[in-house]
């Protein structure tokens, strides 16, 4: 979130950003929002030509965009590193929910996507993941996304 803020000032200042725009992570609903891409199935399409995985992966990350895009164009949305989102980790609330948010406070994170070091369950669309803010590894990254402040 602090490169985030910081990207958001630095782009302001040079003119390059709207106002009333600013970069942050995803929600979880929106980060699993844009890993389907319209779709419903566990993946958003043939995993080993989408993803990097403990299957294909050598055991090391690989450069964004060597494995195939979903359909709207995201690349590694499975796989090679998990990605960090905005909310703290809670159990989901029963019944339909619609652009959840998680709890408002909490000890952990959300992380999603799986990495190159676990097996395709662990890259579901779906499947979610938690840790402690602090945490850092290679198996860990996190990618930006553009919204309205009013969001």
């Amino acid at each position: 979130m602090e490169f985030c803020r910081k990207l958001t000032e630095r782009e302001r200042a040079t003119g390059a950003l709207p106002a009333g725009y600013a970069y942050t992570l995803p929600t979880e609903a929106q980060w699993e929002y844009a890993c389907r891409a319209g779709t419903t199935a566990d993946h958003a399409g043939s995993l080993e030509d989408m993803g990097w995985y403990d299957a294909n992966s050598a055991k090391q990350t690989h450069p964004v965009g060597e494995k195939q895009p979903n359909a709207w164009g995201l690349c590694d949305m499975h796989g090679n590193v998990w990605e960090w989102c905005r909310d703290w980790y809670g159990s989901y609330p029963g019944g339909s929910v619609q652009d959840y948010t998680g709890p408002a406070s909490g000890t952990t994170r959300v992380f999603r996507g799986g990495s190159w070091n676990g097996g395709a369950a662990l890259c579901r669309s779906a499947f979610r993941n938690s840790g402690k803010p602090d945490l850092r590894n290679n198996r860990l990254g996190f990618r930006i996304a553009l919204t309205s402040s009013a969001r």
